[in-house]
C-alpha cells in the first residue's frame, strides 16, 4: 500500500464517464474587452487595465491570455500567464461574465467550459452570461506546475507498492524518499511559481480578471474546491461580489485531518449507499448486507496489499489503485455499475478495470500519458493551503481512529498528511471561518450524500457567510447544480438570471 492522497474533490473528475457536449453557438461578441477603468497601485494598474484579446478556438469559443503577477506581495517582480475560454452568451445580451472554476485544485476551467460547458451551465445561464473558464494559476494551459518529465516517473509515485507494513518506519521512511524525489522534481521543473499557486493568490487573480473583462462585480460559479476559492474572494474583496454559487461547499475552517475524517465519513455513506442499492441488482458480487461486504472489501483492500494483483502492462495492483478506482464511481450514482464489475473483476483475479478506473481518476490515457498536470498541481495547491505539523505517533493514533469511524476507506485515507512532508515551501494560509463581512448575497448548495464533500461543509459555510443562503439538495452524489433537480436548477437560475434569494433553504 501507498499512502492514499484524496485527488476526487472535483466535479471535472467524473466528466471521463459522462459524455461530453457542446452547447449552441452565441452570436459574435467583441473581440477586445473594455476594461473597468478602476483605480488601483501603480504596481498593479498594468494587471487590472489590460486588454483581453479574444480569438475564435472552435465550436464556437473564443480563447484569450491574461497576465497576472507572479508574486502578489511584489507584483512588479515577474507576471505569469493565465488561460481564458469564453462562449458569448447565446441570447446575444450578456448580463455580464459568469467565471466558472470545476474544483480540485487542479481542474481545468479552460476545458470544461470548452468541452463540456452543458455540464456546468444551464442553457439558461449560457443564453444570459459570456460563460468564462479560466485555469488558475498552476494548472493546464496557464503557467503550469511540472513535476515529472515523462509519464514512467509519475507512474512510479501514484502506482508503486511501498515496502513495509502500513504505519511502520519502513513504510513511513520510503514515503518521505518518495514525496521528496517527487517534490525536488516538481521545484526543478516548476521554478518559482511552486511557491506561489495557493489559493489566495489565485483569488486575487480572480479579481484583476474581473477588472479586465469589464465587471464592476464577480459572478462566480463555482464547485468543490472552487468554492473555497470563492469564498476566498469574497472574504478579500466582499465589495466586489456579484451574484456567487458555491456548490458542493468545502468548509474553509477545517484542518487537513478534519477534512480527512469528514470525507472518510463521506465516502463509506457514499459506499454503504452503493451496497444496499447492490443488493438489488442482479450483478451484485456481495449476497450478505452491507456491513458484510464492509468486512469484505477490508479484506480484499489488506489481501491486496499482502499480495499485488498484476495487470497486463505489469503494474501490481495494491490497495491504494483500487481505493481511487472505487472512488470514481461513487461520485455519481449512475456510475454504481462500474463498482459492481470492479469488485466481481478483482475478486476473479483480473485487474484490468481497476486500472482503467484509477488510470482515469488519475488523468492517465490508454497510451500510458497523463492527460493533464491536475494531480501535480493539486498537490502543490493543497501543501501551501494546509499546514501539516503532525508526527509519526499522531499520524498513527489518527489512522486507528479513522479505521473505527470508517472501516474501509478510514486506513486508505491515513497517513495523507505525509504527502506534503519535505515540500520545498512553507504553507502561510491560516484556515479559519469566512464571513466575507460585506459581500453579497451567496448561494451555498449541499448534497446530503455527497462523499466528497459532505453536507456538513455547506451547512457550516452557509453558516460562516455573513450573507451566505443554504439550498439543500437531497440525494446522492457530488454537488447539486445542473444534476436534473428541477428545484436546484430552478433556483440557482433565478438567482443568477433575477438575483432572487430564496427566503429559506428549498430542501430540493
Amino acid at each position: 500500500m501507498k499512502r492514499f492522497v484524496l485527488t476526487g474533490v472535483s466535479t471535472a473528475l467524473v466528466l471521463s464517464l459522462l459524455a461530453g457536449c457542446s452547447s449552441l453557438f452565441g452570436p459574435s461578441a467583441p473581440s477586445e474587452s473594455t476594461p473597468t477603468g478602476e483605480s488601483v497601485s501603480a504596481e498593479l494598474q498594468p494587471f487590472y487595465s489590460q486588454i483581453l484579446r479574444w480569438s475564435d478556438c472552435g465550436g464556437g469559443m473564443q480563447c484569450a491570455q491574461a497576465t497576472a503577477p507572479l508574486d502578489w506581495k511584489n507584483p512588479a517582480k515577474a507576471s505569469i500567464e493565465l488561460a481564458l475560454v469564453r462562449q458569448p452568451a447565446t441570447g446575444g445580451a450578456p448580463i455580464g461574465s459568469l467565471l466558472v472554476n470545476p474544483g480540485g485544485p487542479g481542474a481545468s476551467g479552460y476545458d470544461i467550459v470548452k468541452d463540456s460547458i452543458n455540464v456546468v451551465a444551464t442553457a439558461k445561464l449560457q443564453e444570459s452570461y459570456d460563460i468564462v473558464g479560466l485555469d488558475p494559476r498552476g494548472v493546464g494551459r496557464s503557467s503550469a506546475v511540472s513535476c515529472h518529465s515523462d509519464s514512467a516517473t509519475l507512474d512510479h509515485f501514484l502506482y508503486d507498492i511501498t515496502p513495509g507494513a502500513v504505519g511502520s518506519d519502513e513504510w513511513l521512511d520510503a514515503i518521505g524518499v518518495s514525496n521528496a524525489a517527487f517534490a525536488a522534481d516538481c521545484l526543478r521543473l516548476t521554478g518559482p511559481l511552486l511557491g506561489e499557486v495557493d489559493t489566495i493568490s489565485a483569488a486575487r487573480d480572480l479579481d484583476l480578471l474581473r477588472a479586465a473583462l469589464g465587471d464592476r462585480t464577480l459572478n462566480f460559479l463555482g464547485y468543490s474546491y472552487g468554492t473555497y476559492l470563492g469564498a476566498t474572494y469574497a472574504e478579500l474583496y466582499p465589495a466586489n461580489t456579484g451574484r456567487i454559487v458555491l456548490d458542493g461547499a468545502i468548509d474553509p475552517a477545517a484542518s487537513s485531518f478534519d477534512v480527512t475524517v469528514t470525507q472518510a465519513k463521506g465516502f463509506e455513506g457514499a459506499l454503504l449507499a452503493f451496497l444496499a442499492d447492490c443488493a438489488s441488482q442482479t450483478d451484485c458480487p456481495f449476497t450478505s448486507g452491507p456491513a458484510a461486504a464492509q468486512t469484505q472489501i477490508r479484506a480484499l483492500l489488506e489481501r491486496l496489499d499482502a499480495s499485488p494483483l498484476r495487470n497486463a502492462d505489469g503494474r501490481m495492483l495494491g490497495s491504494n489503485t483500487m481505493t481511487s478506482a472505487i472512488i470514481l464511481p461513487l461520485y455519481d450514482a449512475t456510475n454504481w455499475s462500474y463498482l459492481r464489475q470492479l469488485f466481481t473483476a478483482v475478486e476473479s483475479g483480473d485487474a484490468e478495470l481497476a486500472f482503467s478506473l484509477a488510470d482515469s481518476y488519475n488523468g492517465r490515457d490508454a497510451n500510458g500519458n497523463y492527460i493533464d498536470n491536475s494531480l501535480e498541481a493539486r498537490i502543490a495547491i493543497n501543501c501551501l493551503d494546509y499546514t501539516s505539523e503532525g508526527t509519526r505517533a499522531q499520524w498513527r493514533a489518527d489512522a486507528a481512529s479513522l479505521a473505527a469511524i470508517a472501516p474501509v476507506f478510514g486506513p486508505q485515507f491515513a497517513y495523507g498528511e505525509t504527502a506534503c512532508t519535505g515540500w520545498p515551501f512553507a504553507a502561510d494560509n491560516v484556515r479559519g471561518p469566512i464571513a466575507a463581512a460585506g459581500s453579497s448575497e451567496i448561494l451555498v448548495v449541499g448534497t446530503t450524500n455527497d462523499p466528497a464533500t459532505p453536507y456538513i461543509w455547506a451547512q457550516s459555510l452557509a453558516a460562516q457567510l455573513e450573507n451566505g443562503h443554504l439550498v439543500t439538495r437531497k440525494g446522492e452524489g457530488h454537488t447539486g447544480y445542473n444534476k436534473g433537480n428541477a428545484c436546484v436548477d430552478t433556483t440557482i437560475d433565478n438567482y443568477f438570471l433575477a438575483g432572487t434569494v430564496p427566503a429559506t433553504d428549498p430542501l430540493c
